[in-house]
């Protein structure tokens, strides 16, 4: 009897745990504007983007609204070594006063949305950027003077939360901690800031999207907002958006961040993404 109540419970849970669907594509992409999104890449996928941040759009006509000039500009790879972990390798030209920027990144998804299981995705990310600009020893108190080579670092550590609350909207929770080795006398080393981001699917290839990165604390950083269009053609994800982030990468335009939308600091950006099977 007792071995018969085992092999009953032993199907019971078995039958529960293969009938359980996950939440597919809480966001189409893995980055919303400024922010990652909880999406990882499956195995053996190589993500291909290249992003650009445009001048001011008060640049009038004498920039072209900003089109003549570049913020900065982004280009790299990432790649899934499984279906829930990926690692990154991007250049940035970088916005803050550190610039020519080499940015690993480690992400792991390690909770998904299921009907009969967990309520949310959860996702880690972990960055890790290098400042490549040249060491300038004409002066101890200019940042880039490198007295020490890990003053080139700086770290950042993300909790990504969301839930796909229908086939049209979705919604995510970033909190994040970013850590610079080399500040200026008047500014800390670490920024805490807490972020959000929103898609919602407007037709089967389009959504707008739109996310904001609100830091707090004891530091003068500005919060980064953006609002875009995604179209996804199926290999090719492309983002037109408009952001006051001058910065790409976490590292840099969270602690550095000084423009607004109330001050008209808006910029044009887009991204393109193309996902190659390896």
């Amino acid at each position: 009897m007792n071995r018969l109540i085992a092999t009953f419970l032993f199907l019971c849970f078995a039958t529960l745990s293969f009938s359980q669907e996950f939440v597919r594509r809480t966001f189409k992409d893995t980055r919303v504007i400024n922010t990652h999104s909880v999406e990882t890449l499956q195995k053996r996928k190589l993500d291909l983007r290249i992003g650009h941040r445009f001048g001011n759009l008060k640049g009038g006509w004498n920039t072209l609204y900003g089109l003549e000039s570049a913020q900065d500009v982004m280009i790299g790879v990432d790649y899934g070594i499984t279906d829930d972990l990926n690692v990154g390798l991007h250049r940035t030209k970088g916005a803050g006063p550190l610039t020519q920027l080499v940015n690993t990144s480690v992400k792991y998804r390690f909770l998904k949305q299921s009907d009969t299981g967990s309520p949310i995705t959860a996702t880690a990310l972990g960055i890790w950027t290098t400042s490549t600009m040249q060491k300038d020893a004409s002066s101890e108190f200019v940042l880039n003077n490198f007295r020490k080579f890990s003053h080139r670092f700086i770290l950042g550590g993300q909790l990504l939360l969301a839930r796909k609350f229908s086939d049209k909207l979705s919604l995510q929770v970033i909190p994040s901690y970013i850590h610079r080795n080399v500040v200026a006398f008047d500014e800390q080393n670490s920024t805490i800031s807490l972020g959000g981001a929103i898609r919602y699917q407007l037709t089967k290839v389009m959504g707008i999207i739109a996310d904001g990165t609100f830091p707090f604390g004891d530091t003068d950083a500005k919060p980064a907002i953006g609002i875009g269009l995604e179209i996804d053609t199926g290999g090719h994800v492309f983002q037109i958006n408009f952001t006051n982030a001058r910065g790409i990468s976490e590292t840099d335009y969270i602690p550095n961040n000084q423009a607004t939308w109330g001050n008209g600091d808006v910029r044009l950006g887009f991204t393109v993404s193309r996902v190659f099977n390896l």
